[in-house]
């Protein structure tokens, strides 16, 4: 386990990151240019070791993660904490892309028409715009479809 002068040496390798003390002798590393109102990277670093590091939802880091979004790394290697504090400096810089919609339209035998639609992380099937059903994936909402009777318009 590396030692809190060691975690700070790392940490403050970032000239991104901002170091504000707190109570208990504990430090904060603010990283000022977020994009997002968040801008703490590290929280309650302590002298003991223990600290957090903030993910968010980075997929990488979502089975460590609590539900807050926070990592522990009192047993990270400098290997992993730098790549975790440049994560989210990355994570932090990063516009986030306004997802276009995907929009297909499905077909069935008598001619009726169905609308399946990408939207905010969910598969959406529309009947003359009025919403039918949701599926978290595009897998079952196709075979919802397909069970249905609908095919893919060309």
């Amino acid at each position: 386990m590396l030692t809190f002068e060691q975690k700070q040496g790392i940490i403050e390798s970032f000239p991104q990151l901002t170091k504000k003390e707190i109570s208990l002798k504990r430090i904060n590393y603010h990283f000022e240019e977020s994009l997002y109102e968040k801008t703490i990277v590290v929280e309650k670093l302590h002298p003991n070791g223990n600290g957090f590091v903030f993910v968010g939802d980075l997929v990488k880091y979502e089975k460590e993660a609590n539900d807050k979004g926070l990592v522990n790394i009192r047993d990270y290697s400098e290997e992993a904490l730098s790549e975790i504090v440049r994560d989210v400096i990355d994570y932090l810089s990063e516009e986030e892309e306004e997802d276009l919609p995907i929009i297909e339209t499905w077909t069935s035998r008598e001619g009726a028409t169905l609308e399946l639609e990408f939207n905010d992380r969910s598969w959406n099937i529309y009947h003359q715009g009025n919403l039918e059903e949701s599926f978290g994936t595009r897998e079952d909402a196709v075979a919802y479809l397909r069970e249905e009777g609908f095919r893919l318009s060309k």
